[in-house]
């Protein structure tokens, strides 16, 4: 993990520093999305903005990704070439986000649909994304 990062800062050209190497491991420590309060909770020997700038490179070289919905704050996860290919369920009560999976035979299912709608339009998609919104288990 820690090697793929310290590469795609480097052609980005940024340094894997302290301060984001925490950042990292904040995220990997959460095991899904996480707010940045969440993300200082774990990383706290950074201060909020040094925190913000360090998401934001992160985020310009593609080792993290930013979640934003109507809810309150962003949350943040490593990106999916880090990690695995998954969704979300985003509760739009409480702002939660949960990692999902499908099953490989439904994402299969999903791709050639999406080639099959891609080929029609002359688009070349390069990845998907399935956010499904409601209420958690909690909240409802």
């Amino acid at each position: 993990l820690h090697r793929s990062v310290r590469e795609r800062l480097a052609d980005a050209g940024q340094r894997y520093t302290n301060g984001r190497q925490e950042l990292v491991e904040a995220l990997v420590a959460a095991g899904g999305p996480a707010t940045l309060p969440a993300l200082l909770a774990t990383a706290g020997s950074l201060p909020q903005s040094s925190a913000y700038r360090n998401l934001v490179v992160l985020e310009q070289a593609g080792v993290v990704r930013r979640l934003v919905h109507a809810a309150g704050h962003a949350h943040y996860e490593l990106a999916e070439h880090l990690t695995s290919h998954h969704h979300h369920l985003i509760c739009e009560h409480c702002g939660s986000i949960t990692d999902v999976e499908l099953p490989p035979t439904t994402e299969r299912a999903l791709d050639r649909a999406f080639d099959q709608v891609t080929a029609d339009h002359g688009f070349a998609p390069s990845h998907h994304t399935i956010d499904l919104y409601g209420m958690c288990a909690t909240c409802a």
